[in-house]
């Protein structure tokens, strides 16, 4: 699956464009979505990135045709949508997320060097690249660096609200609840630590019903343990 993400370039659309036209599906789903269908919502060239982005995404075939996990994050609001992303990003941006890249305290051009690394994409490119994902990471209440998130600190999120950022630490219950790695497990209390360490690690090949149960449930661990 990696190597045949590496064919496709991450989305460099606009986040606003992506999530305006999950609102737009959310009023009715295509059998397909094709130029027919989309060229009446996006211009041509935001159209076909969009497209592309719906598909490094695995939201849609190569054919545009809707897959599994695309009608139930339309039709998600509030935390459940917000597990959805979370289980979006980490099978899209793995090459991000499994990497040795510290995202509770790498720097933006640490970030883009991944991206540019990865693809060997130009830095014009890249920086679209890196801002979809931080607007994604975002939205999905995922942790960032102050570092990473500073540019955008105080702009509006693509969605039209404000963009909200957390320091990681302590302080920090939302955003700390998606370990950077697989098996990665925040450090609190050694009793906490203790009762954090026996629960399962996460494991990408799991469907999509199972790694929302997970998140769910890391939720209410942590929710008790800190």
């Amino acid at each position: 699956m990696a190597l045949e993400k590496r064919k496709h370039l991450p989305p460099y659309v606009s986040y606003r464009t992506f999530h305006n036209f999950l609102e737009r599906l959310h009023e009715q789903m295509p059998s397909r979505i094709d130029r027919s269908y989309w060229g009446e919502i996006v211009s041509g060239s935001n159209g076909i990135q969009l497209m592309a982005a719906l598909r490094f995404l695995n939201l849609i075939d190569i054919n545009g045709k809707p897959l599994e996990r695309l009608g139930p994050l339309v039709s998600a609001r509030g935390e459940q949508k917000a597990q959805l992303l979370r289980i979006i990003a980490y099978d899209a941006f793995s090459f991000v997320l499994e990497s040795t890249l510290d995202l509770q305290s790498a720097t933006y051009a640490q970030l883009m060097e991944v991206f540019h690394s990865t693809y060997q994409i130009t830095e014009d490119v890249s920086r679209k690249c890196v801002k979809f994902f931080i607007a994604l990471a975002t939205e999905a209440g995922m942790p960032l660096s102050s570092f990473i998130t500073k540019r955008t600190r105080t702009a509006r999120a693509s969605s039209g609200t404000k963009v909200t950022v957390k320091k990681a630490g302590l302080g920090t219950k939302r955003n700390l609840e998606i370990p950077q790695g697989w098996g990665e497990i925040p450090n609190y209390s050694s009793w906490n630590s203790m009762l954090l360490s026996k629960f399962p690690n996460f494991d990408p090949s799991w469907n999509d019903e199972i790694k929302m149960k997970w998140f769910a449930a890391f939720d209410e661990l942590l929710k008790r343990a800190v």
